[in-house]
């Protein structure tokens, strides 16, 4: 199955870290994929967007005009970004700091509290990991494995990092897989 994937919120949320670790798990699982980055020129604050796209079979064009999935980190990414996710989607929506629910029906929209999450795993900063493991709760796009070490490879400077940061991964996960209809 095909994932396109379209992360966004405000610069320094770790927007496109999300996007990046989803495709080198990809890759390691043997997926074609493609990364997308687009971000406003400022370093923190700005807007930050990322689409990424996970699939069995090459892929045509990395532009994503419907994903099927979205991580709202923020309200204006969500107010930006909802309406184009393709009907039956899914939404991961950081509850933490979107306090209204998303209006479409024909989603599947997941409420996570990624700061609160971030905070009971021992770092505010592990928001973007609990993200990441709620996208593979909702669909187990990329194996678990694949990410552990893709998370290895990206903090080889910092191996002390890594596993902090696949337990959030875990956090999330599980928390998406406690709320599945």
């Amino acid at each position: 199955m095909t994932h396109e994937v379209l992360c966004a919120g405000f610069g320094g949320q770790g927007v496109l870290l999300i996007g990046r670790l989803v495709a080198y798990a990809g890759m390691l699982a043997g997926k074609e994929v493609s990364w997308m980055p687009a971000y406003g020129p400022e370093m923190r604050g700005g807007t930050a967007a990322c689409s990424v796209i996970v699939s069995p079979a090459a892929i045509g064009s990395p532009v994503i005009a419907q994903p099927t999935l979205f991580v709202a980190m923020n309200k204006p990414s969500l107010d930006k970004y909802a309406p184009s996710v393709r009907a039956g989607g899914v939404v991961i929506v950081n509850q933490s700091l979107i306090g209204e629910p998303v209006t479409r029906t024909d989603v599947e929209a997941y409420y996570v509290p990624l700061n609160e999450l971030a905070l009971a795993a021992g770092n505010a900063r592990y928001a973007n990991m609990i993200a990441l493991g709620a996208l593979i709760g909702a669909t187990d796009m990329v194996p678990l494995d694949a990410v552990r070490a893709t998370l290895a490879k990206n903090f080889a400077k910092k191996p002390e990092v890594v596993e902090p940061n696949m337990q959030a991964v875990l956090r999330g996960r599980q928390f998406v897989l406690d709320h599945k209809q």
